[in-house]
């Protein structure tokens, strides 16, 4: 994949992320997936992607560990020379309420979506404002603008998520990278399982749940020349819900 359009997707073995990559790779770019643990469902996405006439790898590492990320970044870096596009998806939930929530649960997730945008977004960063070119594209969640009992730390999470990309889309603007923010509303994978999906659905104005190629297809769009103007936005996915 040396000499092509590179799109890495962190958090691409699954859900959302496994989506947005293979409609990445259908868009033209050789497309790297990080996960953090589960080979068999990485290896799946690269399934589906070369069974597509895609090209892909997968890279293991925690985004959250600033040592093992620095490590993982470099050596793609170095292979890779063009990466056009980062999508950072890579995330994790620990629902509970804040008055019983224990620190560990607060601080992984966390870390795991702002440490974890910081540790991969700032070497990618660099070599796109070298190339003057590139999307970067932060999948956040509607939680970041509704309260949702029992989510005070992903919800802080998001939307600091939010904050984050909308001042580096200010700063490197003028660059030729573009930065901008996907928000998701309530989606058919793994993390809505236990949830009451048809109590849920009934505050959905359009009645049904979202898919996670309806994310994907919005991320496309905005990594491609389509969407050449505009950054520093969120563009919400989630069935008309606000």
């Amino acid at each position: 994949m040396n000499d092509e359009q590179i799109a890495l997707v962190t958090g691409g073995s699954r859900g959302i992320g496994r989506a947005i990559a293979v409609e990445l790779s259908e868009a033209g770019y050789g497309v790297i997936i990080t996960y953090k643990s589960n080979d068999a469902a990485a290896e799946e996405t690269l399934e589906i992607i070369r069974s597509k006439g895609g090209r892909g790898e997968k890279v293991r590492f925690d985004v959250a560990d600033s040592g093992e990320a620095a490590k993982q970044m470099d050596e793609i870096i170095s292979r890779y020379k063009d990466i056009r596009v980062l999508v950072n998806n890579a995330g994790v939930a620990a629902d509970g309420l804040f008055i019983m929530m224990p620190e560990e649960d607060w601080d992984r997730v966390i870390q795991t979506t702002l440490k974890g945008f910081y540790n991969v977004t700032k070497p990618v960063m660099e070599r796109m404002v070298r190339n003057r070119r590139g999307s970067v594209v932060s999948i956040s969640s509607v939680s970041a603008f509704i309260g949702n009992r029992g989510q005070a730390n992903y919800a802080a999470a998001k939307a600091g998520l939010i904050a984050a990309s909308r001042v580096l889309a200010s700063e490197v603007a003028r660059l030729g990278v573009r930065v901008n923010v996907v928000a998701p509303g309530l989606i058919d994978t793994e993390m809505i399982k236990g949830a009451p999906v048809d109590k849920i659905k009934e505050i959905i104005p359009m009645s049904r749940i979202g898919r996670p190629e309806e994310v994907a297809k919005v991320v496309r769009f905005l990594c491609s020349d389509d969407a050449s103007y505009i950054t520093g936005q969120v563009l919400s996915v989630n069935g008309g819900m606000f």
